[in-house]
């Protein structure tokens, strides 16, 4: 098994290689590779793992940098969950946005991990998507 190796650079990124994986997991929500870079990009923060060169894990934020975050994105592969990497990408995320409230929407699987993280439950929460 591969020592995990984290990092902030979308630069060094195969979107490809990402869109490819987030889709053999379960995970692809329907964008593009550019679409995925592009959501990079414009992102306050991203953290991706790996093991070797292998991708297996990314985490963004949006920030306004002054009081308000919003987690998303957060992915661990499979085979790799429940070894503290998403909860170090996390972790690096928080480091860069001190003083500011961190949203985030997530499925009851993954409530635990969140709730180890300081996280509470908030009785209301409402979206809309507009367009496509």
């Amino acid at each position: 098994m591969w020592e995990i190796t984290y990092s902030t650079d979308i630069d060094r990124i195969d979107w490809d290689e990402l869109k490819a994986a987030v889709a053999a997991d379960d995970f692809d929500n329907g964008r593009t590779q550019e679409q995925m870079r592009l959501s990079a990009e414009n992102s306050a923060i991203n953290v991706f793992a790996f093991a070797g060169d292998e991708i297996v894990g990314n985490a963004r934020a949006l920030s306004d940098g002054v009081c308000n975050a919003y987690l998303v994105d957060v992915w661990t592969k499979t085979p790799y969950r429940k070894r503290g990497i998403a909860r170090r990408m996390l972790e690096t995320i928080f480091e860069r946005v001190p003083g500011q409230h961190i949203y985030l929407s997530a499925g009851e699987d993954v409530e635990d991990l969140y709730e180890k993280l300081g996280f509470t439950r908030w009785d209301v929460g409402m979206g809309r998507v507009v367009g496509h």
